[in-house]
């Protein structure tokens, strides 16, 4: 088939002006008539590309991503407010009782509120935290489990929203309790209650943490530089005290009480106070296994 055959056929299926039977333009918003002006059709769907860029393959055209943090995954509509000085204070009035109610029936039910509130909540604490957007993600995934099996009742929205951010945190790797509860709205103790349940009633994939992991976290949250003789000494102590089952405790008492011991052999005194500020370690823990390090793997 030639060229002029296809721009026949494209030309005989393509409408012309219903006024004049002139050519019609579609490339804006609206279809109108070359010739006459005449609008034919107004208000299209814009099919065009939504950003820039520079290959022709990769141009898409799609919403905001979908996203767990989110109550109702992020496909909800919001009405902005406008602070423009021509309307009226009537419009004005009216697109604030819109925005009220509008924002009202985003809620289904109580349940869908609480989880509204959890979620922002998770947002909050893991920014805080300046955690990724994979720890949020992952907390709001525990927080939806924890609601759907009814962990939450009896317990507050802020406490299940604080052990969801440490059980993420927990997966992604160190973090202790004390820094989730410095920008929790309740108190530890509430925290670690909440986790322990989800813990036990949710299949958390957190990894069990060793006590070489914390020594590296020790060293790195020390407020001056460790030598690193002393780091190596304090991982081998750690990881001899792993292996060893006379010492079997927390793994970041355990670090704590093998760095204390690398840097006494070293004749470095590092106190135990100063090794135990970044954890939630007493030192009196911290000392009970550097004494346990010593007597058994040491001696």
């Amino acid at each position: 088939m030639s060229s002029q055959t296809v721009q026949t056929a494209l030309s005989a299926a393509t409408p012309g002006c219903p006024e004049c039977g002139g050519e019609l333009d579609s490339s804006g918003r609206e279809t109108n008539c070359e010739d006459c002006g005449l609008v034919t059709d107004q208000d299209q769907i814009d099919r065009r590309p939504a950003w820039r860029t520079y290959d022709k393959e990769e141009q898409k055209r799609t919403g905001a991503p979908r996203t767990a943090t989110r109550h109702d995954r992020g496909l909800s509509t919001n009405i902005g407010s406008v602070d423009s000085a021509d309307i009226s204070p009537r419009r004005r009035r009216r697109l604030a009782r819109q925005r009220r109610l509008h924002g009202r029936s985003k809620f289904t039910s109580k349940r869908d509120r609480n989880l509204a509130h959890g979620l922002g909540e998770i947002r909050r604490i893991a920014s805080a935290l300046s955690e990724s957007n994979a720890v949020k993600e992952q907390a709001a995934t525990f927080f939806r489990e924890a609601q759907e099996k009814d962990l939450l009742i009896g317990r507050s929205i802020e406490g299940g929203a604080a052990a969801a951010v440490y059980a993420a945190c927990r997966c992604n790797g160190l973090v202790t309790m004390e820094t989730v509860a410095d920008v929790a709205r309740c108190s530890a103790s509430h925290v670690w209650n909440c986790y322990r349940t989800f813990l036990t009633e949710l299949d958390l994939p957190i990894p069990v943490s060793l006590p070489v992991d914390w020594v590296a976290r020790i060293c790195s949250d020390l407020p001056f530089d460790v030598a690193p003789d002393i780091r190596q000494r304090a991982l081998e102590l750690a990881e001899q005290a792993t292996e060893s089952t006379a010492v079997n405790g927390r793994p970041d008492g355990v670090a704590a009480g093998a760095l204390y011991l690398a840097g006494k052999e070293s004749d470095i005194r590092l106190t135990q106070a100063t090794i135990c500020e970044p954890l939630d370690v007493h030192i009196t823990t911290a000392r009970q296994w550097f004494q346990e390090i010593e007597e058994h793997i040491v001696a």
